[in-house]
């Protein structure tokens, strides 16, 4: 009898009191495969959700009783209960909340917080509190951590069954030379070198069969290349069902299991006693901004860690070998990130939309979405033609039908062209708010598809041949399949992929066809309208407005027009990298992305210039992407000149003109009113720049403007600037010297032999001057404030250092009753 035997009168008690129970059991004590069957026996009707499709069919088989995953469905010989993916009981909840002929929902694994996980657990809880109150709901985990889960079932009780666990010995096998640290998709060859050299070593040192965890297909595929002499299965979420059968099965040989994280807690392998782990996972990453998405590879929690390691106990004491070191592990973070932090949300948005919910607003979540994802996803929901903005909803508009919370479910609506529907005709919602939205049919229609909605969207709009190319993006390519997604279509025809082939049936009733580059561009740019591309320069510009280039001696390279499929953006990388596409041409590209024909007056700076100018144009844009232009006549450039006058230089400041506004900068600060402040010129355009900005057309009208004239126009009428702020000032030698205004202070700099006899120098506008006195040879010997002061306390010592070097100037002990001059003795001959 398996430990969970012992929690199952309470976990029933629980249910049949209050409803809602949260089981915790450790891996291996029957809680996925008994439960369900205890429950059935008591005469409910139970529906088992797994995260994953691997999972389903191994929980099905051990307990001989039915599934649905996306494209399978198998009866099994015990009745009352199926087993269905997280995916496919969302579908089920969409099409009748109510869920008829369902006693008993059990969220599986719910410590893993996959996306749709956590999306049914919060729809069931609001069919329970709204249609179903009767509908008795059980949240699965292997960990002890079952408050939170506790709490979000309103306080449900929390059912545990112990078990035995078998003690698992931790080795630590970090190389022995240091690795570099993975970074995007990239795992250091050495590194799966080393545990391909760990399992051969687990596999001397103990019995039974090794469990191997790599972050991804690829790295599986390398490590299982340099163990080709051993008996080795690959189980991965794209393994073939014979693959996936025979890990489930007992083997008479020892066996060597390379797999992903799909392995650590969803499934039982039999006859595995050691586990070797490289420490390393795979996790979404997304560009809201660009709207690109991709997968990192990362270091695993401590909490997968212990996951991992615990397979190797389920059946007797085993061994874990982890490719790391006692130090690195402390490091690592508790537990990952929910997927709801980290992926793309648009999937998720469309599916809260749909049940009423636009936003997540009131669902039930452990964790909310964060508010940057969800309005990206919004955003593009809006250019899918999935939701529309709720201020374009017709007043006339019958009232909408109640959703399961009670909240005002969307009216269906008609669909509208495609170009239409695809940018959002009606444009996205006020401001940030990802709640001011309604699901449209068309929105509908995608969140039933069972794939993501730009998929959807494809199958809608894309033509009849559609499904055979979603059926390709619909899982993740391999990385080696090249960038040439017709080729990839042509080598799944003619291999009878059967994975390919079940999708395809699962989404249309007609024949697969043979491929057709015009089917697949066409599917591709309606699926992803912001990445249709057009060459530019060495590489392509999206509609979306992002540079993407092509790999390295690309098939693709000569293309004008592309579809991209899938393309990520490498770290520290300024344009997307190009994973899969199509070549199209231009009418195809427009019906996937509407066309604007617009005015367009602005300053700009062409490509590889420093220098603006006026454009004035009509341009014809599909997106980011520019068509045609044609000359604008008779338009209004005033905007486009004055922004040219705000972001370069294009004025032609003389140095008259720069000191003719340096003294009005001076006036400002020393007077105030009525003088205006230069600090924004451009923004007094009006006052000075007069008539002159009214007549100009382009830079060179501005280049020609003469600025000291047109600056005078800013002198107040009640003011004379020489009054306020003289140019010159007359010194006792009878010269006249320029007054320099750069600075806080103004600054006159003149000879010191020319201000003999000059007690103190006036003041300008009540602030004093700053004398800089200056040598014969016109360099600095002092500065002052205070000519007074100067003169009894510091021309003694500029008199001693300056007259051997300068003897033919005068240098008079009293300077304040010596003749000023600018003069030198004459030389004596």
């Amino acid at each position: 009898m398996l430990p969970i035997h012992a929690a199952l009168p309470d976990l029933i008690g629980a249910l049949e009191k209050g409803g809602c129970a949260v089981l915790t059991a450790p891996p291996g004590t029957g809680k996925t495969t008994v439960v369900p069957l205890a429950l059935a026996d008591a005469g409910l009707r139970v529906v088992v959700a797994e995260p994953r499709r691997l999972a389903v069919r191994a929980a099905a088989h051990r307990m001989d009783v039915g599934y649905t995953i996306r494209g399978e469905r198998r009866t099994g010989a015990r009745k009352g209960v199926e087993v269905v993916t997280t995916g496919v009981l969302l579908q089920r909840l969409q099409r009748d909340q109510e869920l008829p002929g369902v006693d008993v929902v059990m969220i599986d694994e719910c410590h893993e917080r996959h996306l749709d996980a956590d999306t049914a657990l919060a729809f069931l809880l609001d069919v329970r509190e709204t249609l179903r109150p009767d509908l008795r709901l059980v949240a699965a985990s292997a960990t002890a951590d079952t408050a939170p889960w506790s709490r979000l079932l309103g306080d449900a009780p929390v059912v545990s069954a112990s078990g035995v666990t078998h003690p698992v010995e931790i080795v630590w096998a970090p190389p022995a030379r240091p690795v570099a640290p993975p970074h995007g998709l990239r795992v250091d060859p050495a590194l799966l070198a080393h545990v391909a050299d760990v399992v051969r070593r687990a596999l001397a040192a103990h019995e039974g069969d090794v469990l191997c965890f790599l972050p991804g297909v690829g790295e599986i595929t390398r490590v299982a290349g340099m163990l080709q002499d051993l008996n080795v299965l690959q189980v991965h979420g794209q393994a073939p069902a014979r693959v996936q059968d025979a890990v489930l099965r007992p083997s008479p040989t020892r066996r060597v299991v390379l797999a992903t994280s799909v392995a650590e807690s969803s499934l039982t392998v039999p006859g595995v006693r050691v586990v070797v782990d490289s420490g390393l996972a795979r996790e979404p990453r997304t560009d809201h901004a660009r709207g690109l998405g991709s997968l990192t590879t990362v270091h695993v929690s401590r909490a997968s860690a212990d996951q991992r390691a615990g397979r190797a106990g389920r059946e007797g004491p085993g061994t874990v070998y982890r490719c790391w070191t006692a130090a690195a592990h402390a490091r690592l973070a508790p537990h990952a990130p929910p997927e709801i932090a980290l992926a793309d949300l648009t999937g998720f948005a469309l599916q809260a939309a749909c049940w009423g919910a636009p936003g997540a607003t009131g669902l039930a979540l452990l964790d909310p979405p964060p508010r940057a994802a969800m309005s990206a996803a919004t955003r593009t929901l809006l250019t899918l033609g999935a939701l529309t903005p709720v201020s374009a909803t017709p007043a006339t508009a019958a009232p909408a039908p109640e959703a399961p919370s009670g909240r005002a479910a969307s009216p269906a609506g008609n669909a509208g062209s495609p170009a239409e529907e695809a940018f959002g005709a009606g444009g996205g919602p006020a401001g940030d708010d990802v709640t001011a939205v309604r699901v449209t049919g068309r929105g509908r229609r995608m969140a039933l598809a069972g794939v993501h909605p730009r998929l959807a969207r494809a199958l809608i709009d894309g033509g009849p041949r559609a499904a055979e190319v979603v059926a390709l993006l619909s899982e993740q390519l391999p990385r080696d399949a090249g960038d040439d997604l017709v080729e990839i279509w042509r080598r799944a025809r003619r291999d009878n992929d059967p994975r390919w082939l079940r999708e395809v049936r699962r989404l249309t009733k007609e024949p697969v066809k043979g491929p057709d580059d015009a089917a697949a561009g066409l599917a591709v740019a309606m699926a992803f309208p912001e990445r249709v591309a057009r060459r530019r320069g060495g590489g392509y510009l999206m509609a979306s407005g992002t540079q993407a280039q092509l790999p390295e001696g690309s098939r693709l390279a000569t293309a004008e027009w592309l579809a991209i499929a899938v393309a990520d953006r490498p770290t520290g990388a300024a344009s997307a990298r190009i994973r899969q596409a199509v070549v199209i041409d231009e009418p195809t590209a427009r019906l996937a992305v509407p066309v604007t024909v617009r005015e367009e007056v602005a300053w700009r700076v062409p490509p590889g210039e420093r220098r603006g100018d006026v454009s004035a144009r009509v341009i014809e844009r599909l997106g980011a992407i520019e068509l045609s232009a044609a000359s604008l006549r008779n338009a209004d450039v005033r905007a486009a000149l004055l922004e040219g006058l705000r972001t370069e230089e294009i004025l032609t400041w003389t140095r008259e003109a720069v000191a003719l506004r340096d003294r009005m900068a001076f006036c400002h600060r020393a007077i105030g009113e009525p003088w205006p402040s230069m600090d924004d010129l451009i923004g007094l355009a009006d006052r000075w720049l007069e008539p002159e900005l009214s007549r100009a057309r382009r830079r060179a009208d501005l280049e020609r403007l003469d600025v000291v004239a047109a600056l005078k126009r800013l002198v107040p009428w009640s003011r004379r600037l020489e009054d306020d702020a003289p140019s010159h000032l007359e010194v006792p030698s009878g010269s006249r010297i320029r007054i320099d205004y750069s600075g806080e202070q103004p600054v006159l700099a003149v000879k010191l032999q020319e201000l003999f006899g000059w007690q103190e120098a006036p003041r300008i506008a009540g602030v004093p001057l700053l004398i800089h006195l200056l040598s014969p040879a016109g360099r600095p010997a002092a500065v002052t404030a205070d000519l007074a002061s100067f003169w009894r306390e510091g021309y003694r010592s500029v008199r001693a250092e300056l007259r051997g070097r300068y003897p033919r100037h005068p240098w008079p002990e009293d300077p304040l009753t010596a003749p000023p001059t600018r003069r030198a003795k004459p030389r004596q001959r």
